[in-house]
Parts: structure tokens; C-alpha cells; sequence
């Protein structure tokens, strides 16, 4: 069934209400101060089955100024808008703002009911209303829309109202019933014998009796014990439904109006958004950058700073791009409308829709940048707007469901973009596990910038023979996913880049040779070294001996450990490998004859002072050939066999 739902509009005591009575038979005022002042304050809902059994959701929204806040609110969600105006006072001042704000909010269709015709005499007073109505609506969405008179006491021109409304109802697109079910909620209250329930009309998606959903911004978990539509129980809702969802296990006081009730998952808070905004052709006065504001959206109002993108201030009339930066989160998606009103005195002064719902926060040279760049998200096309928001992410690529949320495109709408810009090498998947994408021009900078990273290393540390990975992402220019870090080592060592050597990195083109002056460095460490035998000297009095700076000397010495012509033993105390590997030759066939040795035994076969023999037996240990027992050695022979030891000899 095609779901339409009329919202009304206009100045207070224009007989709205009475309207809405006298069509559906329903009183939408339900609060005793309503009864009492003759005024409606909250949002009031009817409906109205048309002769074709459509059944038309109706919202009746206040018309008094200290009320338009509701008004925002209630024309949240409505395909149609019934513009009332009594014949008897004509144009108000709350009929303009109500039409500026239908106008900011997009409403697209609608009608003037010109209501109370009953009590003007004169039809020719009556006629010139209503030419006073139509050059008011000039340049409207109104501008040619039917002006129906009514009397709500006498009934007359109702049924000429019906079926004007049985005419414009097959006009209004259908909602979208893909992607996630979102309603921003109006009304909430308690029942007894059911617990909270709360009421909404539903924007997008499908929920079930039954289902999973999430509170947004509060994030509260919860599921649909029942719904209502129109006072009827169903066990699905639909898009533009007026929709009553009863909660299971939350309380009335954890749901202020605002909330939004959504498929798990499925939306972002944020305290920050990256609009587009139109200041109002008579709005008092200019809005000016980092001014308060009143931001309306949804079912919400909060306390905003407007941070204008490309200008100091905006004039009446014009448009531009901006970031509003929200007293407390809010979880809307790309392309919600929303109203802007000022701080104090508070009127309606623009409004524009959402482009980016979670955006970067934008300062100083950055700002007219991101203006511009938001010029080609406003009315993107579902593949362009992925593209943006995979660019946008950057070095920190986006999840498959994130991307879903920030560019709004979901479904097969969703499924289609992405495996185009796939297939055309535009987004690339580089971890798999997690669904996170990229942009290839993202990727293709953060290559550029890990081989300057080497290359700039290489030329400071020309001996070493790479750079260790977890200092690479320490020096990007911009925070990186460590899982794609690792995505493009991998890239650029298939394509031939860069070499992996277990935790070292390096350019292909980076040899490490010896300069003029390290060779003569080289040269003089490698004969006192080998020279020495298993009795070195300490790095510190090597280098006090060489040519060149304390720098050379390390990057001499590195190079040499890397090279294999020196082993460390020790902080400091290094070994030429030809006297390690023929103290280890006969370390072995000690071993091999006599099964053990203790510390003395291996001084007498060394000949060299405890400050070597310890640090020596040490290393042994370490590389798993010798394991200590008590005190002696012993050859470790098998691994289960050694585990076991080391158990032992850890005890000990």
C-alpha cells in the first residue's frame, strides 16, 4: 500500500485542528492545556482513509511562534503539506515562517486550504485572498498548487479537499524500503501492561515485531516487543508509516525526542557536520562564522556553532558550505535536511541538507579546501559519493558498513557503486577479514610516501641494511591503518620497490657498500678484532682508536654485525666470528667427549679472564647450542629434551 503522510502548516487559530477534526473525526489536541488555551502545543496525529483506501498519516503541528521548534519537527518526514490560511485574516506571520521552513526541508507537493470561509460574508473579501495567497506563493513549490476553501463548522468544501488529496496521493514517490529502518521519534509515553512506547514517522527501511534495534545518539540496545499503525497492531512497518513501536526494557526518562530508532549498525554520532546552507532572501541580518545557532533535524534541536567554510559571513539570499559543530551528538545520514534558526531572539534563518555526517574537523587553511570538496558530494551519484568518502577516509581507510553510513548508499544501489569502482582499480579491498577499502589515490600517495621514508633513511643510515617496520608508520605524514601499512609493504616488494627481510625493510635500488673513509674504518676494526681474538676490547676503546665521527664508527660496526664479521656477545663486547666459531668448534668436541663443563673448565680451554668466559657461556646458552644445568654446561641435544631442561633449569 502506497504510504503518504500530510503534515499541516500555518498560523495559530487558523483552525488546523478543527480541519483535521472535521475530516477524520479525530482530535489531535490531546493535552488538557491545549483544551483549556484553544491552542495546540505538541505534535497531534490523525489519519484519513481516502476512497481508493489509501490511508493518509496526518500530522497537525502547533502554529503559535513559541512553538515552531514542534512544527520543525512534525514537518520532518511529510510528503504533503496543507498550507492553512483563514479566510478571515489572510497571510500571517507564521504562515511565511511555516512555508520557509516546508521550503528548507524540501516538502515538494501540497495545497492551500483556505478555512473559516464561513465566516466571511463578502466572497468578494474572500477572492481577494485568495490573490493575495497566490503572490505570496510566487516562487514557491506552492506557486501552482490548488487553493481549496472550507468551513470546518459547515463542512463545506471537505469532500472538494478529499479528493483533491485522492489526486495528489499517487503523485508522491514511494519511500525507500532498502537499507536500514530509521524514525526519528516525536512522541514517547508509557502503557500500562506494555512499557514505553514511542511514535515517529518511519523514514526509511522495514522493522518487524521482534526485531533488534539501536537508540542513536545513546547508542541503547533494544527490541520491538510491538507496533502499532494507526492504532491498528501490525507486525511490519513501512516507510512513511506514522509507526508506534513499544520497547522492550527501556525506560520512558532514557528517550528524550530526537532519538532515533535504527537497525543496529546501521548510523555514526557525531558532534560534527559538514552541511550545505542557504540563508533565507529576508532573513534580518547576515549570519556570521562561529555564530550560535539553533540547529533543527529530524525530530532534534540542539545548541550549534556554525563554522563557515569559504567566507567570514553570509548575506541573505546566499548559499555555501559549512561545518556546525553540535552542543551534543547527533546520528543523522547524507542528505537529511534540516533548519536553521538563530540563538536570540530565535527566528528561522536558513537550513540547507547533512553531506557528511562524521566529518574531520576543519581549521585554518584547510576550510575553503573542504568547501570546495563538498560541492561534489551535494548531489553525487552512489559511486561518486563511495569515491569521496574513500578519499576523505585516507590513510585510515573505511569498513564496508562505515562507508555504507557516510555516503548513504545502501543495498544493491550499494553492492553495484562499489563493484564497479573495484572492477576499475578506483577503490581497492586490502584487508579482506575486516572489509577495508581504499581509494587507489590514497594508496598511491602513501606509497609514494613510505619509499621517500626509506630513501631518506637509507641516506642517513647507509650501512644499515633497512629500516625496522614499526618505525615506518612513527613517520608518515599522515596516521595510517597499521593493516594497511602492512597492504603496501606487501604492494610495493611483489612489484620489485622494496625488499622484506624478516623486520627489516629496504629500497631494492639500496646496496649498503662502504663509503672511501668507512672502508679505512672498516679495515682497521676488522684487523683489531680478528687480532684480538677471544679477547676484544670494548667498542668504546675501539672507536677512541678510529678514524671519522662516533657515527661512522656505529654504522661501521652495524654494518659488520649485519655482514656476519662480528657477533655480539654482550652490550659493548664484541667478537671477530672466526674466534667464535673456533672456540664453538671446540666447545662442541669438549662436550662430545666429556658431556659437561663447568665455568673453570671453560676458562683453563679459553684462556681468558671471567669478564669474557661468562659473558661467552651466556651467549652459547642463548643461541640454544649449550644449556646450563646446576653449574656446568651441556651440549642441547633435542629439542623436547632441552624444553624439558630449561624447565629444569629455570627452577634452579
Amino acid at each position: 500500500m502506497h504510504q503518504v503522510v500530510l503534515g499541516t502548516a500555518g498560523h495559530i487559530d487558523h483552525g488546523k485542528t478543527s480541519l483535521i477534526r472535521a475530516l477524520t473525526g479525530i482530535d489531535t489536541d490531546r493535552l488538557k492545556e491545549e483544551k483549556r488555551r484553544g491552542i495546540t502545543i505538541e505534535l497531534g496525529f490523525a489519519y484519513l482513509d481516502l476512497p481508493d483506501g489509501t490511508r493518509l498519516g496526518i500530522v497537525d503541528v502547533p502554529g503559535h511562534e513559541r512553538f515552531v521548534k514542534h512544527m520543525v519537527a512534525g514537518a520532518t518526514g511529510i510528503d504533503l503539506v496543507a498550507l492553512v490560511i483563514a479566510a478571515d485574516e489572510g497571510v500571517m506571520p507564521q504562515t511565511r515562517e511555516h512555508l520557509e521552513i516546508c521550503q528548507l526541508l524540501r516538502v515538494k507537493q501540497g495545497l492551500v486550504v483556505l478555512t473559516k470561509i464561513d465566516l466571511v460574508d463578502d466572497a468578494e473579501w474572500v477572492d481577494m485572498v485568495e490573490e493575495d495567497i497566490r503572490d505570496f506563493l510566487q516562487g514557491t513549490f506552492l506557486e501552482n498548487a490548488p487553493i481549496v476553501r472550507v468551513s470546518a463548522a459547515t463542512g463545506e468544501g471537505l469532500d472538494t479537499l478529499k479528493q483533491c488529496l485522492l489526486e495528489m496521493v499517487p503523485n508522491v514517490p514511494a519511500r525507500n524500503t532498502s537499507g536500514p529502518f530509521r524514525m526519528s521519534i516525536d512522541r514517547v509515553f508509557t502503557m500500562k501492561g506494555f512499557g514505553t512506547v514511542v511514535t515517529g514517522t518511519s523514514l526509511s527501511g522495514t522493522v518487524h515485531v521482534g526485531d533488534a534495534v539501536t537508540l542513536y545518539p545513546s547508542r541503547i540496545e533494544t527490541r520491538v516487543r510491538g507496533l502499532q499503525v494507526h492504532n491498528q497492531e501490525v507486525q511490519q512497518a513501512f516507510p512513511g508509516q506514522r509507526t508506534a513501536i513499544n520497547l522492550q526494557g527501556v525506560e520512558r526518562d532514557a528517550l528524550p525526542r530526537g532519538e532515533v530508532v535504527a537497525t543496529p549498525d546501521s548510523l555514526l554520532s557525531s558532534y560534527m557536520l559538514d552541511v550545505s546552507l542557504e540563508l533565507l532572501p529576508d532573513a534580518p541580518q547576515p549570519l556570521k562564522d562561529r555564530q550560535k545557532i539553533r540547529f533543527h533535524t529530524g525530530t532534534t534541536e540542539t545548541v550549534a556553532t556554525l563554522v563557515l567554510l569559504d567566507r567570514d559571513q553570509l548575506a541573505p539570499g546566499e548559499k555555501t558550505y559549512a561545518q556546525v559543530r553540535l552542543d551534543r551528538p547527533l546520528a543523522v545520514l547524507r542528505g537529511d535536511r534540516y533548519v536553521l534558526r538563530s540563538y536570540s531572539p530565535i527566528r528561522t534563518m536558513g537550513g540547507g541538507a547533512v553531506l557528511h555526517p562524521v566529518p574531520k574537523k576543519h581549521k585554518g587553511k584547510d576550510k575553503p579546501v573542504a568547501a570546495q570538496a563538498l560541492k561534489t558530494l551535494e548531489d553525487a551519484e552512489p559511486a561518486v559519493a563511495l569515491q569521496w568518502h574513500l578519499r576523505d577516509a585516507g590513510w585510515l581507510g573505511v569498513s564496508e558498513k562505515e562507508l555504507q553510513i557516510r555516503a548513504n548508499v545502501f543495498g544493491k544501489s550499494f553492492s553495484d557503486a562499489l563493484e564497479m569502482l573495484l572492477s576499475r582499480q578506483k577503490a581497492i579491498l586490502y584487508d579482506r577479514e575486516n572489509r577495508r577499502f581504499i581509494d587507489l589515490e590514497s594508496l598511491t600517495a602513501l606509497q609514494e610516501n613510505v619509499t621517500a621514508i626509506l630513501a631518506t633513511y637509507h641516506a642517513r643510515n647507509p650501512l644499515k641494511p633497512g629500516m625496522p617496520k614499526e618505525e615506518i608508520s612513527a613517520q608518515t605524514d599522515r596516521p595510517v591503518d597499521p593493516k594497511l601499512l602492512h597492504h603496501v609493504l606487501r604492494r610495493l616488494a611483489e612489484k620489485g620497490a622494496l625488499v622484506l627481510d624478516k623486520e627489516w625493510v629496504r629500497l631494492s635500488s639500496h646496496k649498503g657498500d662502504l663509503s672511501s673513509d668507512a672502508k679505512v674504518i672498516h679495515e682497521q676494526m676488522e684487523k683489531i678484532y680478528s687480532e684480538a681474538g677471544l679477547q676484544p676490547p670494548f667498542f668504546k676503546d675501539v672507536s677512541a682508536q678510529m678514524p671519522g665521527t662516533a657515527r661512522q664508527h656505529k654504522d661501521v660496526l652495524d654494518w659488520m654485525l649485519n655482514q656476519g664479521r662480528l657477533i655480539k656477545v654482550k652490550e659493548d663486547l664484541f667478537f671477530h666470528v672466526q674466534a667464535i666459531a673456533g672456540l664453538q668448534e671446540k666447545l662442541v668436541t669438549f662436550l662430545q667427549e666429556h658431556g659437561e663443563i663447568s665455568a673453570a673448565q671453560f676458562k683453563e680451554m679459553t684462556q681468558v679472564s671471567r669478564k669474557y668466559t661468562i659473558p661467552l657461556l651466556e651467549y652459547f646458552d642463548g643461541q640454544k647450542l649449550t644449556i646450563r644445568i646446576g653449574d656446568v654446561r651441556r651440549l642441547r641435544e633435542t629439542k623436547g629434551a632441552g624444553a624439558r631442561d630449561d624447565a629444569g633449569a629455570s627452577g634452579r
